[in-house]
């Protein structure tokens, strides 16, 4: 009997849908740290995207991607289509790192990469509570932390632990 995948496994097969509509899965990012981000251009947490950006032009070359996953599901803080997130994000804070196509990550519409993030049997249980959460995650697909949505990208926390999932190979 095969035993079942690992939630790492898991995570690298789900399907995602680019910015520009065309879909694959994480299967692209293995091997790679993650900080995977709902994000949202209304926001009073919008200005996280040039931290973003930061961290990205940074570590990138040593095995680092950021991907944003645009979300409308706070106080309609990201009602623009793709092309305008695209076009908002690109503008305003020239941001380079990957962007998707907008999901919902809590409710019964939630995304399958949410529902691993945060649904049962998951590191860090529970609803995202508004835009902005971060999920690191190590090159080997397992959730090393989740950072609430207050969490700036240029903070101490997340300096430590993305230096210590960028020292693991």
């Amino acid at each position: 009997m095969t035993p079942p995948a690992s939630p790492a496994l898991r995570l690298h097969e789900i399907t995602v849908t680019d910015i520009d509509g065309c879909a694959g899965t994480l299967a692209a990012y293995a091997g790679r740290v993650l900080l995977i981000v709902n994000v949202a251009s209304a926001c009073g947490h919008t200005p996280q995207y040039a931290g973003l950006q930061q961290l990205w032009e940074t570590h990138a070359a040593r095995g680092f991607a950021v991907l944003g996953f645009p979300c409308n599901q706070f106080k309609g803080q990201e009602p623009g289509t793709a092309a305008e997130i695209r076009e908002f994000c690109t503008a305003r804070f020239h941001v380079t790192f990957p962007l998707f196509a907008k999901i919902e990550v809590n409710g019964p519409g939630r995304h399958p990469l949410y529902a691993a993030l945060t649904g049962e049997g998951a590191a860090f249980p529970g609803d995202i509570g508004w835009n902005f959460t971060k999920f690191l995650i190590g090159r080997d697909g397992v959730v090393i932390q989740r950072f609430a949505p207050g969490v700036t990208p240029g903070s101490p926390e997340i300096a430590a632990a993305l230096a210590a999932a960028l020292a693991v190979k």
